[in-house]
């Protein structure tokens, strides 16, 4: 069992993201050419260099401080709502950071927050197929798991959930972006939103289990 995830531990979840996201972005291009001009992975590439970035040039130990700078380097991405929206993600988890680690439960709180502080800027709900449809379930099963006091279990189950949550996306017809353009054709593709945070968790969770 791993109880809390210290400030290296958490660089290394947020590296563990990125690299899943490069690993699989022509995937995400791909799906975002079905509704959208199809730079959905070039974008995120590009969202998740700046991870690499920022912790490679952000010193001391404050878990805080690296999400906070995080969030507003990855708000100026352009191409598209996803950079900004995952910026104030990240700026939300900071909201709830505390000090130089966090157990399950403020691991929990810290993407609770995260969430939060994204859908002050997006009326998108479950269902639109959209980056939400992975995300809000993700938050949901950390919130869940977080009485565990296991930040792997807490993350597996937020890895798988958002996973799930992202699959669904193939059945419904997208609300938001260009792909709403197309209607019933967005059916059968993957969000690349949503494909994108099922990532993001997953790496999340590969990271922390490097530190366990």
């Amino acid at each position: 069992m791993v109880q809390a995830i210290d400030y290296n531990g958490v660089s290394r979840m947020l590296k563990a993201a990125a690299g899943e996201v490069r690993a699989n972005h022509e995937q995400l291009s791909k799906l975002d050419s079905v509704g959208g001009d199809g730079d959905h992975g070039t974008t995120m590439v590009r969202a998740m260099a700046l991870i690499d970035k920022t912790v490679d040039g952000t010193s001391g130990c404050d878990i805080k401080t690296l999400l906070r700078d995080l969030g507003w380097a990855i708000m100026g991405v352009d191409g598209g709502a996803i950079g900004p929206l995952l910026g104030l993600f990240f700026a939300g988890m900071a909201n709830a950071a505390d000090g130089e680690s966090a157990d399950a439960a403020r691991l929990a709180a810290m993407f609770e927050s995260g969430l939060a502080n994204l859908r002050k800027q997006t009326k998108a709900q479950p269902g639109d197929k959209t980056m939400i449809d992975a995300l809000v379930p993700a938050v949901e099963a950390a919130c869940a798991n977080a009485a565990t006091g296991d930040v792997i279990a807490l993350l597996s189950a937020a890895a798988q959930a958002a996973e799930t949550g992202a699959a669904a996306t193939t059945d419904m017809i997208a609300k938001f972006g260009r792909a709403r353009n197309i209607k019933e054709k967005s059916i059968g593709t993957a969000d690349p939103g949503a494909t994108s945070v099922a990532l993001i968790f997953n790496g999340f969770l590969k990271g922390a289990q490097q530190h366990a």
